[in-house]
Parts: structure tokens; sequence; C-alpha cells
């Protein structure tokens, strides 16, 4: 098969899925935890374009398998965690295989119903990130989630009864709220990398708004995202985790601060400014503006003359 074709695999349910990894029927059919242990090592022979109505997570050991984000592959090894939302595209490169080792979490999204989880989820920036963004878990770190992962198979083993649901929940609560720590510390400890993103942003930025004219007004954080190879999500809980300040937040901080140098040092109306930084109404750039420094773009000029 060529490298541009492509089979697609849509998995709309966990039957489903269990079905084509060839394993016994979930015990229940809307939430599924299974080992990777337990699977067939059947190795990728051509490009999946895998598609899934339901959220996954994964804790992947010795995983040979390659992935694909844009117009780059990534190796995963020991102790990687991913998070997948329903409907999530993702590449799975010919030559791969499954994880030796690990845990496969399977949700769909009609057990959280009803439950404070079902939005609660909906928050967890990671379930949009990237394969390329994936968790990289300590020792210490993949000891406490496995530890979970192995009450939460203990409850799917028992039979079904009133409360099952309720303590699945809450294992499932507590594995995604520890999930979250680790990303945080996570983007604490790549601190460097951090930093060397956020000064390809700025570049970025300098380079956009340094342009004669931007046309094509003001960048937006796909935009930059797909620019730094990221997706917008990673890229807005990167920025915050390490500024205080999302993407959206360092973009309007940019314009105002090349907003205030056309102001302050030219003779350009407002007006002017305005389209020059592609904004098709003047007053859409004036209410950002105060809304920014609390005065108008002319006050400001005032002030500073």
């Amino acid at each position: 098969m060529s490298k541009q074709e492509i089979t697609t695999v849509h998995i709309h349910s966990i039957t489903q899925l269990h079905q084509l990894l060839g394993i016994a029927k979930p015990k229940h059919p809307l939430f599924s935890l299974v080992r990777f242990e337990d699977f067939s090592r059947n190795e990728v022979t051509q490009r999946v374009r895998l598609i899934s109505d339901c959220y996954q997570i994964t804790l992947k050991k010795d995983c040979p398998c390659k992935l694909q984000y844009g117009q780059t592959t990534y190796d995963f090894d020991e102790g990687v965690m991913s998070f997948f939302s329903p409907k999530q595209i993702n590449i799975v490169e010919p030559g791969g295989f499954l994880p030796t080792a690990g845990w496969l979490l399977t949700i769909h999204p009609d057990f959280l119903n009803g439950s404070l989880l079902a939005n609660k989820i909906k928050c967890y920036g990671f379930f949009n990130y990237s394969v390329n963004e994936a968790l990289i878990l300590s020792d210490d770190e993949q000891n406490s989630l496995e530890t979970i992962f192995g009450q939460l198979q203990k409850e799917i083993d028992l039979p079904i009864d009133t409360f099952s649901q309720d303590v699945i929940l809450s294992h499932l609560d507590l594995l995604l709220t520890y999930c979250n720590r680790y990303y945080n510390r996570q983007f604490i400890t790549r601190k460097t990398t951090s930093n060397d993103l956020l000064n390809r942003m700025e570049r970025l930025l300098d380079e956009h708004f340094s342009k004669e004219t931007t046309e094509k007004g003001i960048p937006t954080v796909s935009q930059l995202a797909s620019l730094l190879n990221l997706s917008p999500k990673y890229l807005s809980d990167c920025l915050k985790q390490l500024t205080g300040q999302t993407a959206l937040q360092h973009i309007h901080e940019k314009l105002i601060d090349k907003a205030k140098e056309k102001l302050a040092s030219t003779e350009l109306s407002v007006s002017e400014i305005a389209y020059h930084f592609g904004f098709e109404f003047p007053q859409s750039f004036s209410k950002l503006f105060k809304s920014k420094t609390s005065q108008t773009p002319l006050e400001y000029r005032q002030s500073v003359n």
C-alpha cells in the first residue's frame, strides 16, 4: 500500500473495539479496561486512520508503535500516557505493534451521563492534546496510576450492582485528577523547553506584526499552534503554567504593544492603525485596546505626547 493510501477504522462501540482487538466481549457495554499484555502481538501492516466515539486513556509500556501528528511521527516507550476524546483522529503508521504492557481504558460518553464527571472531563485540556504531547510518567507516578487501574479492574470483575457505576466513576475521577497534577508537573520540569516555546511564539508574533500590513488579521491560536507543531489547547495550557497567560492573551498583549508603538511614534489615525493590524472595523480595535489598557487609543496617544 502506498504512503498516500490509508484505511479508516471508525469504532462506534466498546463491543466493536473488543472485536477488532480479538478479545472477549466487555463486561460492561459502556466501560472497558483491558491490559495490553492480553492482546495478540499483530504487526500494523498499513496506514490506519482511527476514529473512536469513546474517551480513551492509555498507559503504554514498551510501545514500538508509531503515531503521526501533522507531518511528524513519534515513538513511545516506557511510562507514557495518552488521552483521546470522542471523534479524535489519529494515524497509526505501518511497521509497529501494540504495546506489550500497560492499560487501555475506554469510556463511552453515555456512561458519564448524569454524573459530575460528564462535564468535568470536558475541562481537562489533555483530552485535546496531540499524540506528541503525551504525559511522561516518573516511576512513582506510574506506580500510583497503576494502583488505580488495578482498583478499577477489581471493581469491573465484580458482579454489577447499584454501586458499581458510582465506584468506577470515583476511581476514574481520582485517576484524572492525578493525571492533571502530573501534567502540571511536566510543564514545570520542562521549563527550559517551555521557555524555548515562548521565545519561538514571541518571534512568530513579532514577525507577523512587523509586516507592513497584516491583511490576514490577528493570528489565531490555531494558526500559531500549527506553526509550532502543537495542539491549540496544549499551547495555551503550557503558556498558562509558564506565564499565567493563555496563548490568546499573549497575542492580544503583543498586538497592544505594537499598537502603542504606532500611536506614540506615528501620525497614523486610529482607523489606519486598526486597518494596519487587520481589523475590519476600527471600533473593534478601540474596544480591545481599552479593555487591555483602560484608555482609548486617542487617550493613550495624548498621554505619551
